[in-house]
């Protein structure tokens, strides 16, 4: 199945001059995938002058004639902006010209107009944001991040539904375990709508594992992770300032003195590798599920190896067949009951 991409090329901090040269390099590393650059041909085309032929060729610039500000409020986006270069994105997913979307806009804005255009699957009440993070077993796979501060059960449910049904498609794996997380592992712990999601997750015919704590993220206790909004994110945020604390750390101790500076010269090589395996540019990408049609929200500062890996996660999704997995598990969930 040949894949086409709907990139957003003006979104985010930085525009084109990121997106552009991103979209060129996914399509070096995917020989069969098409990309569809949205927003204002006189900025993006002198960015293409310099790409490959076989590259360009699989390349279409669609003019939009407006741009979603990172700081526009998401009903003024969705009200005003109906030729933004996001709302196009979207629009051509929602005509099957491309079978998924990536922007690194303004993600209340992104989130409400996905859900106006293609509205959500059958049987999904609020959309996700889902997400990947480090772990000592390589990844885990986190929702939601945000886009739903106050959850019932019943969403609890759908996420787990729907992590599951992402790693399946994105891993291969069609069992894939999924955890709720609580502040502790007894049955006992938690809220009562922790408690009644566990209840239902447990009989959902998912890998349910239970309970797992904010630390269960980064051991890869579970390849999902499930929570409601406003859990996540500041479980994200915070993961996101240690990271960079630590990162601080070790610049601060390893220039400190001239010994120091010796010994991070002999450690560099483990500290290259140490870098890349925590980089955030490769874990970048969150894939807003529930949507009749695959969306891909890039970080807003992503640089081009970032949005690179943005663009190659909406296209791994679309192309393994993840909204259909997601009406697959619905389905059995249904027969069940």
């Amino acid at each position: 199945m040949n894949i086409t991409i709907a990139v957003d090329a003006m979104g985010g901090d930085h525009g084109p001059s990121v997106t552009v040269p991103a979209a060129c390099a996914f399509l070096a590393r995917d020989g069969a995938a098409q990309v569809v650059l949205v927003g204002d041909p006189e900025r993006i085309e002198p960015l293409l002058a310099s790409a490959d032929a076989g590259i360009r060729a699989r390349v279409r610039v669609q003019l939009a004639s407006q741009v979603v500000g990172m700081d526009e409020p998401p009903a003024t986006a969705l009200r005003m902006k109906k030729d933004s270069s996001m709302r196009v994105a979207i629009n051509l997913v929602k005509s099957d010209e491309a079978q998924a979307a990536v922007s690194a806009g303004n993600t209340g804005a992104l989130m409400a107009i996905s859900r106006f255009v293609l509205k959500t699957l059958p049987g999904i009440d609020r959309p996700a944001i889902a997400s990947v993070l480090p772990s000592l077993r390589g990844h885990t796979y986190v929702l939601d991040l945000g886009a739903n501060v106050d959850c019932t059960e019943e969403h609890l449910l759908q996420f787990g539904i729907m992590g599951a049904a992402l790693v399946s498609a994105v891993e291969h794996d069609e069992r894939p375990s999924v955890g709720l997380l609580n502040i502790g592992e007894e049955e006992i712990k938690g809220n009562d709508v922790v408690k009644k999601a566990s209840e239902l997750l447990r009989h959902s015919g998912l890998n349910f594992y239970g309970n797992v704590e904010g630390d269960d993220i980064y051991k890869g206790t579970t390849d999902v992770v499930v929570c409601d909004g406003f859990v996540g994110n500041v479980a994200l945020k915070t993961s996101e300032g240690l990271a960079q604390m630590l990162a601080t750390f070790l610049r601060q101790e390893f220039t400190r003195s001239g010994l120091s500076k010796l010994m991070a010269l002999v450690a560099l090589p483990a500290l290259k590798r140490f870098k890349r395996r925590v980089d955030h540019r490769y874990y970048n990408g969150a894939a807003l599920l529930g949507l009749r049609g695959v969306v891909v929200k890039s970080h807003g500062s992503a640089d081009v190896v970032a949005f690179e890996q943005a663009i190659a996660r909406a296209a791994e999704a679309a192309g393994n067949g993840l909204l259909a997995r997601i009406g697959e598990r619905l389905a059995l969930r249904e027969g069940a009951a």
